[in-house]
């Protein structure tokens, strides 16, 4: 992993003093790009998919947490599932009338997000496209665009789990894939990276959506197991789903003869690969795309210029690693290049 800050960022904080001190000093970024903003303090809403799923909820945590030590507002909102794009939209149509000056959002698909954001990018505010890529031209043909893409590399992630997987299963064989949900881009991308890498190794015998969810990861494994049961490897687009896979192989005898291999890293699915249950999981690190965000916003609030895409860390955990990944939960067990600040470790 890089631990090299790029040369051309300036850093969030300077002195020790935090940023909110800083603007109050009217000492605006000295990158000549200050904004009508400049010397404000960050105010900052944020809105993601569902805090039911832990991915989520460590988005908002470390988002929450960065915003307390920077001493500014940070308000993050959800769905009540992940596919509720209409109750996100709400979410985002009742903060965009308030007093916000930087949004960040996560969408449930590549558009559903635009039109509440309409109002918004008419007030000039900075909008932070967060984890899931928005679609680029229908944004641009509402209006609105977006101060920076935070977020992890899923073709990369879903290459590193064919990778292991091929290496669990010592070559050929029949495989499975838990899509997310159907047309969402991270899952499309993850699966396009999986089967990059293993095309002409691994014979995916079955490929199917379980919208991230555990029971119906569990369903929709079950079935595959049962019409296909030559399958001995199976890669589930995020953990959640993974969980349930590993569920579906219990049930169906096959302890320790399917390899699971799964993406996100949270805190179930470390125990579960600890136990060996689960194979292991290309560990993405939403905590710290939530500190990222809010790190961003401040920067943009007060005029300094930030990267127009921020790749977030991720990192392979299996058995050998585990116990290090899980003493460091929710943050990174390895430095990473914030380009908003220090390198970032655990320790």
């Amino acid at each position: 992993m890089r631990t090299q800050l790029k040369s051309t960022v300036v850093a969030v904080a300077i002195g020790g003093l935090t940023l909110t001190s800083v603007a109050a000093c009217g000492r605006g970024g000295s990158d000549g790009g200050k904004s009508s903003n400049s010397g404000a303090a960050a105010k900052i809403a944020i809105v993601t998919r569902d805090f039911s799923n832990p991915y989520w909820a460590a988005l908002r945590d470390g988002a929450i947490a960065e915003g307390k030590a920077q001493g500014v507002k940070v308000t993050v909102k959800a769905g009540s599932n992940e596919t509720d794009s209409q109750g996100e939209n709400a979410e985002i149509q009742t903060l965009a009338g308030q007093d916000y000056n930087c949004f960040g959002v996560v969408p449930v698909n590549a558009t559903n997000v635009i039109t509440p954001l309409v109002p918004v990018a008419r007030k000039k505010i900075p909008i932070l496209n967060l984890d899931t890529q928005i679609d680029p031209a229908a944004s641009k043909k509402a209006g609105v665009s977006y101060a920076s893409f935070i977020g992890s590399d899923n073709l990369s992630a879903g290459e590193q789990a064919g990778k292991q997987l091929l290496k669990a299963l010592g070559g050929k064989s029949d495989v499975g894939i838990l899509q997310g949900i159907a047309g969402e881009k991270n899952g499309i991308n993850r699966e396009t990276g999986f089967k990059k890498v293993t095309k002409g190794k691994l014979k995916v015998v079955s490929s199917q959506p379980a919208d991230y969810d555990q029971n119906k990861g569990l369903t929709v494994a079950t079935a595959m197991l049962q019409a296909h049961p030559s399958i001995t490897g199976i890669f589930a687009a995020n953990d959640t789903m993974g969980l349930g896979a590993a569920q579906a192989v219990k049930n169906a005898g096959k302890e320790g003869k399917v390899k699971i291999i799964s993406v996100d890293g949270i805190k179930a699915m470390l125990k579960s690969v600890k136990t060996g249950k689960n194979t292991g999981t290309i560990t993405q690190y939403p905590y710290a795309e939530g500190q990222m965000a809010v790190q961003a916003c401040i920067a943009k609030v007060q005029g300094k210029k930030i990267p127009s895409r921020v790749v977030a860390p991720i990192a392979y955990i299996d058995s050998s690693n585990v116990a290090k990944a899980t003493s460091s939960f929710p943050k990174p067990f390895g430095p990473f290049d914030d380009p908003f600040g220090t390198p970032k470790s655990s320790k």
